[in-house]
């Protein structure tokens, strides 16, 4: 059987297409931080073309490079902190009242048990008693436990803090030769196929962008509704719940669900004793409800999904395929990556319609 050139070289293409795909599904946990790294380079990449506008060139790019990186890795770290005074003060609370939050709960479960003809008879103050002492006397054990993971699972500490490490690293050397890198990319590209080239880079930056400025409005004005909503029910950690919650929803439905779980632990720790269980389940209902509804239905259709086109399944898809190949990274890019396939999708289809195969 012969091949034409044209199948001979759809079939080369395809074969470095694999290998590429495979060698990306293997060397997954390598690649991670780099991918983080282009990632974040290309988010920032405009910022700092337009602090090199605003001083006109003044300044070496190295050191705006390291102002821009700075300035972001302190935003991290400050939404990092915000973490801090949520653990400090509920651990103490979940020590304190968890175990008459437990008491509670068995009594709310003792007569529908009774009525369900289960014979099984809960004592309040025997479980309260128990989970006091084993609250007080296993908090030593269990921090020495924690330390004893720590060394057994120090391979993954040690990724994790080299990971730390070598992201802000890569990403500077990708800022600083930013346009050099572009340059040998499509260097690299055949002279008569850089135009189509040119137009679907243009095509996919221009998604890329719209995506990105869509996402931060949504996350700073989830932001600013969550830490409203959570502070008129006079909710103490009302501000960096309401913070973490809405920068953290840029990971797709992970973030909602750590900020709602936050938020319902907080309020039944904090309302229990006086306001009751019953008030604090209200507050996630009401603020936490309304904040999908808005998020759902107004924010992120307006804002990001009609500009990149996807639909509710796909991004559900993506998410899904992207996390199973490369973890909580392919979570991260899974819509930046997304979009630009949409772009090519659109290309394709494009192409199909006005070919005779199309037409007949």
């Amino acid at each position: 059987m012969q091949f034409t050139s044209t199948q001979k070289t759809v079939t080369a293409w395809s074969a470095l297409a694999g290998l590429f795909l495979l060698m990306l599904w293997q060397l997954a946990p390598v690649l991670a931080p780099f991918v983080v790294a282009l990632v974040l380079a290309y988010a920032l990449t405009p910022v700092l073309e337009r602090l090199d506008a605003l001083t006109r060139t003044r300044l070496p790019r190295m050191l705006l490079v390291l102002c821009v990186e700075c300035v972001f890795l302190l935003l991290v770290l400050g939404i990092a902190l915000l973490l801090v005074p949520i653990v400090a003060k509920e651990i103490p609370l979940i020590r304190a009242q968890l175990p008459a939050l437990l008491a509670r709960g068995s009594e709310l479960l003792q007569p529908l048990l009774t009525q369900w003809g289960v014979p099984l008879v809960l004592d309040s103050e025997s479980i309260q008693a128990a989970v006091k002492q084993y609250l007080n006397a296993n908090g030593e054990q269990s921090l020495l436990s924690l330390l004893s993971s720590v060394k057994l699972g120090g391979s993954v500490a040690l990724a994790l803090v080299s990971n730390a490490v070598l992201v802000p690293v890569v990403l500077f050397y990708l800022l600083h030769d930013w346009p050099r890198l572009i340059a040998m990319v499509r260097g690299l590209i055949p002279p008569h196929l850089r135009p189509a080239t040119d137009h679907f880079a243009r095509d996919a930056d221009a998604v890329l962008g719209q995506y990105l400025r869509g996402q931060l409005l949504v996350m700073g004005l989830l932001a600013v509704y969550y830490s409203l909503g959570l502070a008129l029910f006079r909710l103490d950690l009302a501000v960096p719940i309401g913070v973490f919650t809405g920068l953290a929803v840029f990971v797709p439905y992970l973030g909602y669900g750590l900020g709602l779980v936050l938020a319902t632990v907080a309020g039944l720790l904090e309302f229990s004793g006086n306001a009751g269980p019953t008030y604090a389940l209200a507050m996630v209902a009401v603020v936490y409800g309304v904040g999908q509804v808005l998020e759902g239905f107004f924010l992120t259709p307006k804002l990001v999904g009609e500009r990149i086109g996807l639909h509710p399944l796909a991004v559900i898809f993506a998410l899904l395929a992207f996390g199973q190949l490369f973890g909580l990274v392919g979570v991260l890019v899974a819509l930046p990556v997304s979009a630009v396939l949409l772009v090519g999708v659109r290309r394709v289809r494009a192409v199909y319609l006005a070919s005779h195969l199309y037409k007949g």
